[in-house]
Parts: C-alpha cells; sequence; structure tokens
C-alpha cells in the first residue's frame, strides 16, 4: 500500500470514527417523563381551581443542575388548559425577598436576629406609600428581620435594605450583579430566554423611592427560570449552576455567590419560613422542605382587583443535604392571590411526587 493510498484509508477511518462517536454523544434529555406527566397533572389542577390565566413549574437538580420536569400550561378557553413554551416570560417577581436579604446580610451591617420596626404596615417613602399585606388590620409592628422575612414583610425588608445601604442603593445592584443574579441569559432547548433587566440608579428614569420597589421585586424583567438558577445556588451552598435540558457536564456560573455564612443564614431564614411562617402550606410531612412564597402585581395599576398578579413559590429539599429545588409560578387575574396557599399547595404536592414514603 502506498503513501497515498495509507493517508487515505487513515483519513477514510478518523471520518467514521468521528461519525460513529458523534452518533453516540446525540442530545439525551433531562426531562423525566412520568415527573412530567404528574406535575403537569398537579399544575392543571390548581390553574383550573383558582381560575388562573397560566402557570409554569421546572423542577431541577441541585447539584447537576439538569431539569427533571418543565411544565408550562395556559389557558385555552373557559375551561381547559393547554400546553406552552412560556419558559421565556419576562416579568416582576414575588420571590425577591430573600434575595435582597442575601445581599444584605454580605455588607456585614444586619443579620437575622436585628429588630425592624414595620409600624402599622404603611411605610412612607418620597412621597410613596409601602404597605405590607396586612396594612389593614394594623401591621406587624417590631419583628425580628427573620420574622420579617417569614411574615412577607415588604417594610421589614426595605427597612433591613436601608440600614444596609443607607444612601447607596447603586451598591446594593452591584452585590447583585457579583452574584450573578438574573444568569443565565440563554438555555439550549429555552426559546427567547432574554437576560433578566433592571432599571438601577444609573438608569435616567430612576427615582429615590425605586430602591424600596426594586429591593421587593419590582423595576425589573426576569423569567422564573433564572429565579431558580438562583434559589439553586442557596441549596447548593453557594454554587451556582448552568441549569440544562440535555445531558452534559456540569457547567458553574458562578463557584460562590455569597459567603458560606451569608449563606447559612439565609437557608436557615428559608426553613423557618416554612415551618413557622407563612410558607406553612408548603410544609411536607415527609421531608424537611426551605423555600419562600411571593405575590406580585403585574400591571401599573396596584389597587386594582381586575389586575393580573404572579402568585409564586420557589423552594428546594431536603434541607439538610438538597436534592431538588422547585419553582412555581401561576399568573392570575383579580383577588385573592396568594404565593403561600397557592403555589405553595402545588409545591407541596411535587414534593410528595419526589418524595412519596
Amino acid at each position: 500500500m502506498n503513501i497515498e493510498s495509507t493517508s487515505l484509508w487513515i483519513g477514510l477511518a478518523l471520518l467514521c470514527s468521528c461519525q460513529s462517536r458523534q452518533q453516540v454523544t446525540a442530545p439525551v434529555s433531562t426531562i423525566d417523563s412520568t415527573l412530567q406527566t404528574n406535575a403537569t397533572a398537579i399544575l392543571e389542577s390548581k390553574l383550573s381551581e383558582i381560575n388562573a390565566q397560566s402557570g409554569q413549574v421546572i423542577i431541577m437538580e441541585v447539584q447537576t443542575g439538569q431539569i427533571k420536569a418543565l411544565v408550562g400550561l395556559t389557558k385555552k378557553d373557559s375551561t381547559n388548559y393547554q400546553s406552552c413554551e412560556n419558559f421565556s416570560v419576562w416579568q416582576s417577581t414575588g420571590l425577591m425577598h430573600p434575595i435582597s436579604l442575601l445581599v444584605a446580610l454580605e455588607t456585614g451591617k444586619v443579620k437575622l436576629s436585628d429588630k425592624v420596626d414595620t409600624g402599622n404596615g404603611i411605610y412612607q417613602i418620597h412621597g410613596r406609600e409601602l404597605k405590607d399585606h396586612n396594612w389593614h388590620r394594623g401591621g406587624y409592628g417590631e419583628l425580628t428581620v427573620q420574622e420579617g422575612l417569614a411574615t412577607s414583610s415588604n417594610i421589614a425588608i426595605y427597612k433591613t435594605m436601608e440600614k444596609a445601604f443607607a444612601n447607596n442603593p447603586q451598591s446594593y445592584f452591584d452585590l447583585l450583579a457579583n452574584m450573578s443574579y438574573g444568569k443565565p441569559d440563554s438555555i439550549t432547548g429555552i426559546a427567547n430566554l432574554k437576560p433578566a433587566h433592571f432599571v438601577t440608579p444609573k438608569d435616567n428614569n430612576w427615582a429615590k423611592s425605586d430602591f424600596a420597589w426594586s429591593s421587593i421585586g419590582y423595576n425589573q424583567q426576569i423569567s422564573p427560570i433564572q429565579i431558580l438558577t438562583f434559589y439553586n445556588a442557596i441549596a447548593n451552598n453557594g454554587k451556582m449552576i448552568q441549569p440544562q435540558l440535555f445531558k452534559d457536564s456540569v457547567v458553574v456560573i458562578n463557584p460562590q455567590i455569597a459567603s458560606r455564612a451569608s449563606i447559612d443564614s439565609l437557608k436557615k431564614a428559608l426553613v423557618f419560613n416554612v415551618t413557622d411562617g407563612l410558607g406553612q402550606p408548603a410544609k411536607s410531612d415527609k421531608v424537611l422542605v426551605a423555600g419562600m412564597q411571593g405575590t406580585s402585581s403585574l400591571s401599573t395599576n396596584e389597587d386594582s382587583t381586575k389586575d393580573m398578579y404572579a402568585v409564586e413559590f420557589c423552594g428546594y429539599f431536603p434541607t439538610d443535604n438538597p436534592k431538588y429545588s422547585i419553582i412555581v409560578s401561576i399568573n392570575k387575574a383579580g383577588l385573592p392571590a396568594s404565593g403561600e396557599l397557592m403555589a405553595g399547595d402545588v409545591f407541596k404536592k411535587i414534593v410528595g411526587l419526589l418524595f412519596p414514603y
């Protein structure tokens, strides 16, 4: 065999080898089809019960970022729902309280045991009123920071921000960016996902009162899977992992979003929220879970009963060695709108699927 024919033979052998290797490594979905089916049924039942417009459930493995269920449903007609690819939806979030608290903890200026006075549930900020959900019942008065989180107190969270950041709200946004909040910008298999967007003091339309609303989840556009990515990092002791729909090696977005001490404090508060706070509807009798509920207005007229609301719950379990993180996000028109009672109940039932005994 001459040199030319030998080279040709080697080239063909390499080509065949590459082709066969490519065939072996075809993308493999991370989705668990049984879990997907059961999670869809649970979500559809809740959407129908509360007459919601749409909803999504995302279940992810904490260590790998592999998405085990990706459920999106939207109203088809007055009684039925249909699957939809609504995972790139861009809106404000009711799940910002723990994230803002983590940023404050990182400054070293606040701790969970600090006292904060929420007064009668109405707080004046540069001519605007920040209200707690129980303002019409006279508010919560004095709370610890941990109790403020567990009661979903907007005032407790914002007063904690005031203590941590005083007159420098930009440092809050700088720390958020350092923590990779809002990442990832894209996920293979999820169409039209956009980088999260935030109004900051660097923007021309920034008003002095905006910091209060930013710290509780407004003045931003973010997708639920980006929120889940952050909560998953909390569960993962600070390591932020890229979510994936096709099995691949683990990709680390940020090896440590915050100090281990701050992460541990927040994890303690998220457990307390479920055991003793408003997150109790998400409590499982099979496994200890941690998480946070949230309700946010998606319309400009925050007082309207015709308003569109996002009711959400995001958490992880088991708390001692987290295996799964889950976000439930439901959009519905009008009141009542309760993250803990609506989304938290879906979360609890999905935990039951994953820990049936």
